[in-house]
């Protein structure tokens, strides 16, 4: 599936991903391939990125926490999401 996170100053990451992990209002939840439609709350909390390899912008990497090969963490204040077929759009604050 496709991922773009997109904040204010910039587009942080566009890419694809094996799955994604937000911190929702209700908790945090993960959202995989072929995942239903959804459009939800983002509070304070840590985006996890599982992606078969990371291409991320030098101007932006330190936003970006580098946990393996395959996992970045980025930490956000709030935000929204948005799955649809198969693209998943973060508006990060």
């Amino acid at each position: 599936m496709i991922l773009e996170i997109v904040s204010p100053e910039a587009t942080l990451f566009q890419g694809e991903i094996t799955s994604i992990t937000l911190p929702g209002v209700d908790g945090s939840f993960q959202i995989l391939n072929n995942h239903a439609p959804i459009v939800s709350i983002l509070n304070f909390g840590t985006v996890k990125i599982v992606a078969p390899s990371f291409k991320i912008k030098k101007d932006v990497a330190g936003k970006f926490t580098k946990l393996n090969d395959h996992t970045y963490t980025l930490e956000i204040n709030s935000g929204t999401v948005e799955m649809k077929d198969n693209k998943v759009i973060v508006l990060a604050d």
